[in-house]
């Protein structure tokens, strides 16, 4: 991995000057380098494996509420300068150029590697798909296809704005993960994924090893087999830990980021202080994990990551904010701005969102449900922000029944919105679990790395859909 500056400080001082020669209140200065690895196996057979780098600036300059943006992937002076004016001429501020200075922040370390992952050899990136697909074939006679994937990135970014801020980071980041497919009977066919990672180093793979990662997924697609149609109707629903929390960050998460509340656009614009959800459900957004997938030393914008209660038992309590959404808003930053790159706008985004613990234990919330389904592994899903209606697949059920888990449902779909869905929320077990590392979230077109995590949760009156009508 490259040492060399990013870009040394009197340039982003310069670019700034210049940024603000038509006036205006804020300018800043991202610079990324970003290097990468994929690698994809697939029918026994690496079928690509690429290194690559990506480098460039960006430029924003804010006047009131107007935003110039403009980026560069040449770094020659020249093409800074002309983004930097670029992106002052959207603005459109009015006024003069003049000098501006930039000093170094303090901050926290919650990723330092001893190795970055660009330092790491290609070949053993692909041996451990070689063991994750070997691990999957030898795992049922029943599994047809396997495909596994890696990437990892090391990039370094640098901010400097007209406050006076520079913050430095390097964040690394990586991902492994194994979809199976396999047919049973009459040519049915199911499929399963799991995968993990994070701010980790290499040597996580040591312990959270491709084996698992290939056993879980063809666990999963074999689970499924000969599973029953799912009843439609009102039920009670338990969520299984960890990666059940994408439901939370969806049906909830989005709605109280602050571009969404500054607009009116969510429904949750408005309601601090009032009661949003029940008094078991305490919401946060924690950029501060050690190693998380979605942790940050500093947010796009060169802010600290931050842990923030957004709902405490039940009362909402606080958005995420990023500098723009803060100041229009008479707000300060909790270091959510973030950006999938020197060529988009910072925008106000989780990090790591989950669920606190309560006092159940697992064994004791599945025993209190006479009759509903057990929502073991999700798929996709999707939100309304304004209102706050979501669908979720759930790509492993069962039925619950007697306090018992039963056989295996298919076709199951979790309707509602988010609030009242919250509202319903019974029980909260003791045994909070973290995704194991492999959420991206998408807004506008661009995507970041996200965590999300839930203890073993009863909701009830839930919707399900299904294709059996319930008797």
């Amino acid at each position: 991995m490259s040492t060399q500056p990013l870009l040394s400080i009197p340039l982003c001082e310069r670019l700034l000057s210049a940024a603000m020669e038509r006036g205006a209140d804020f300018a800043e200065v991202y610079v990324e380098r970003n290097e990468f690895t994929a690698v994809t196996l697939e029918e026994d057979k690496v079928k690509s494996a690429q290194n690559g780098l990506s480098q460039g600036v960006g430029v924003r300059v804010i006047s009131g509420p107007r935003v110039g943006y403009a980026y560069s992937d040449d770094l020659d002076d020249e093409a800074l300068f002309r983004a930097a004016r670029t992106a002052a001429f959207i603005a459109n501020g009015g006024g003069s150029e003049k000098a501006y200075g930039v000093s170094r922040v303090a901050q926290s370390d919650r990723y330092a590697l001893a190795t970055h992952l660009a330092d790491v050899q290609v070949a053993k990136k692909r041996d451990l798909l070689l063991r994750a697909n070997s691990t999957a074939r030898a795992y049922d006679p029943r599994v047809k296809q396997v495909m596994c994937t890696w990437a990892d990135s090391t990039k370094r970014i640098l901010i400097a704005n007209t406050r006076g801020l520079l913050a430095e980071d390097t964040q690394d980041m990586c991902r492994i993960s194994t979809m199976v497919v396999v047919e049973g009977a009459n040519d049915e066919r199911r499929t399963g994924s799991y995968g993990g990672g994070g701010r980790v180093a290499f040597e996580h793979f040591d312990t959270f090893t491709p084996e698992r990662v290939a056993t879980e997924a063809a666990r999963q697609a074999i689970s499924c087999l000969g599973a029953e149609e799912a009843e439609a109707g009102q039920q009670t629903v338990v969520l299984a830990p960890g990666w059940s929390g994408i439901l939370l960050h969806e049906a909830v998460g989005h709605g109280l980021e602050a571009d969404f509340i500054r607009k009116g656009t969510s429904l949750f614009a408005g309601k601090l202080g009032q009661k949003v959800a029940s008094d078991l459900v305490t919401v946060i957004d924690d950029g501060t994990i050690p190693n998380a997938r979605g942790s940050l030393n500093i947010d796009d914008e060169g802010h600290a990551g931050e842990h923030k209660v957004l709902i405490e038992n039940g009362e909402l309590k606080g958005y995420m904010f990023d500098s723009l959404n803060a100041d229009l808003m008479g707000q300060r930053t909790t270091g959510s701005g973030r950006r999938e790159s020197f060529k988009h706008l910072p925008m106000p985004r989780m990090t790591n969102t989950y669920l606190a613990p309560g006092r159940d234990t697992p064994d004791d919330i599945v025993k209190s449900v006479d009759k509903g389904i057990y929502c073991a592994n999700f798929g996709g899903g999707q939100v309304d922000i304004t209102n706050g209606n979501f669908v979720f697949e759930v790509s492993e059920a069962y039925a619950l029944e007697g306090g018992k888990l039963g056989r295996p449902l298919k076709g199951v779909t979790l309707i509602g919105v988010g609030p009242e869905a919250l509202k319903n929320v019974t029980r909260v077990g003791n045994d909070p679990r973290h995704d194991p590392g492999m959420g991206t979230c998408g807004k506008d077109g661009q995507s970041v790395p996200v965590g999300v995590g839930l203890p073993t949760l009863r909701i009830d009156n839930m919707t399900v859909g299904g294709t059996k009508v319930r008797r």
